[in-house]
């Protein structure tokens, strides 16, 4: 795990945002087509609230306003349905990340924190 926040540590500088942390315990809003392996992978964090990370994560070009696009998965399953997006996880709220193999876009979204 130390390695993890090492990588975590590495990436916020890199991209010039304050490291945040993410407690895998909590729940994260994934689509299901994380799982079947659908790509690019697209997160976004919202602040943190009722025992949730605050992130989003969904697979593929579509976004969905569907009610069971995401369905809730505790970060610790996240090395089996998608092990690349955890370096990303400690960007703090207001966040968004868009990767697909060596493709990486990082950035901040204003709109995210209002």
């Amino acid at each position: 795990m130390a390695d993890l926040e090492l990588l975590q540590r590495v990436l916020c500088v890199r991209f010039e945002a304050q490291f945040y942390g993410c407690d895998l315990r909590l729940k994260l809003g994934v689509s299901r087509a994380v799982r079947e392996r659908l790509r690019p992978l697209n997160g976004l964090r919202m602040p943190p609230e009722n025992g949730t990370s605050g992130w989003y994560i969904w697979a593929g070009e579509a976004f969905s306003d569907a009610d069971d696009f995401f369905v809730p998965l505790h970060g610790e399953h996240l090395d089996e349905w998608a092990p690349a997006v955890l370096p990303y996880l400690a960007l703090p709220p207001g966040w968004r990340f868009l990767i697909d193999g060596s493709y990486e876009d990082v950035w901040h979204d204003e709109q995210l924190l209002r």
